[in-house]
């Protein structure tokens, strides 16, 4: 969190479990300096684990299994994704998430086509067309409503159980038309940041899926009582999940003890998005079942225990992790993804080694000269 020191003497010497008056210092931290929401995860893992709890029950414990879907990145031939797809369902997962992008619309469709083809309506299928946000270099427009909407007709066709993001994120009337004119379920808001655009979003009948992530957006305090709200009205809450496993299980916490059963995020598309990259912070990465079902944990707080270096005592595996140490471990390994080539959606080796700097991550200065190195060679 790039700057939070200047802010950390508004809560040293505060009640650590005053978790409503730290959510309201965080929120106007956010509007001048960024997101701190990792923040008030770590309060709640605190406070469940000084109150013997685990999170997902101090929310009030709504399903403690959760059913995933596998969430896919990188951009592959229609049969590499009916090997992606067909492995997805011998692993138990019963859902496919695949991400649009390509170079033209009808190679983003055969390989939904293909998939249909190869495994009938085994698989519920999920769209994620990106136009709700871009990244910094990316000036291509978000698509219009018209473009949208013959997107959402190709859908439906294809059985296709949501299509997220068909708008840009503030495209509040274009949604709301969009998604009455179509019989398919729009999905978004996972990385809206103000509570007030998340009531608009609800309130002008937008979505049926909200998508929003406590690390990015009002961290567990803040999407707690939204993620109510949603399910209240017989919508689906079901947060956006890509990032490390400690942002993940805090989310999962949340859907758990909030909104109850619906379709998780699960993000795997190996050999680029492993679950060992993708819980690098924890003892050991998180498993679903033989039938794609996550299983809470009871122990207190929000996760399993995290990895601390080689030599892992039980009291080194229940302390917390520094902000720094946090932040450098995370620096190394994406370090050492660049270094290897790997490839994260929709991002070369020099776009994955800036990343680090360009997302508020504060690295050592031996560091930041080898992400730039890499970043910008010659």
């Amino acid at each position: 969190m790039l700057g939070f020191s200047d802010y950390e003497h508004l809560f040293i010497g505060h009640e650590a479990l005053d978790l409503d008056r730290h959510h309201a210092i965080l929120m106007n931290i956010e509007f001048h300096a960024g997101r701190p929401w990792p923040l008030d995860i770590a309060l709640w893992d605190l406070a469940g684990k000084t109150q013997g709890q685990a999170v997902w029950k101090m929310l009030g414990g709504k399903a403690p299994r959760l059913r995933a879907y596998q969430s896919n990145g990188v951009h592959r031939s229609p049969d590499e994704m009916v090997g992606v797809a067909t492995r997805c369902l011998a692993a138990g997962i019963p859902a496919l998430k695949v991400r649009f992008g390509r170079p033209d619309l009808a190679d983003d469709l055969a390989v939904l086509h293909a998939i249909r083809e190869a495994l009938g309506d085994q698989l519920d299928l999920m769209v994620d067309c990106n136009q709700g946000w871009r990244m910094p270099w990316d000036t291509t427009p978000s698509w219009d409503l018209g473009h949208a909407l013959h997107v959402a007709k190709e859908l439906e066709k294809l059985g296709v159980f949501w299509m997220e993001e068909p708008l840009h994120r503030g495209d509040y009337e274009g949604m709301r038309t969009l998604r009455n004119r179509v019989g398919i379920r729009l999905a978004g808001a996972e990385f809206t940041r103000e509570p007030y655009e998340l009531r608009e979003l609800l309130e002008r009948d937008c979505l049926d899926v909200f998508q929003p992530d406590a690390v990015l957006t009002g961290g567990i305090t803040g999407l707690a009582l939204f993620a109510r709200q949603v399910a209240q009205r017989g919508l689906l809450f079901s947060s956006h999940t890509w990032g490390n496993g400690l942002g993940m299980m805090a989310n999962l916490q949340l859907i758990a003890g909030t909104a109850g059963e619906t379709y998780v995020e699960w993000p795997l598309d190996p050999p680029e998005w492993t679950p060992e990259r993708r819980d690098y912070l924890l003892k050991s990465p998180l498993k679903l079942d033989s039938q794609g079902w996550f299983t809470l944990p009871d122990a207190p707080g929000t996760r399993h225990r995290a990895q601390r270096g080689d030599a892992r005592t039980d009291a080194e595996q229940d302390s917390y992790f520094s902000l720094r140490e946090n932040v450098v471990m995370h620096s190394r390994f994406t370090l050492q993804q660049a270094q290897e080539g790997a490839r994260l959606p929709g991002m070369g080796r020099a776009e994955h080694a800036a990343h680090a700097t360009a997302h508020g991550i504060e690295v050592p200065d031996e560091l930041v000269a080898e992400l730039r190195a890499l970043a910008y060679p010659g």
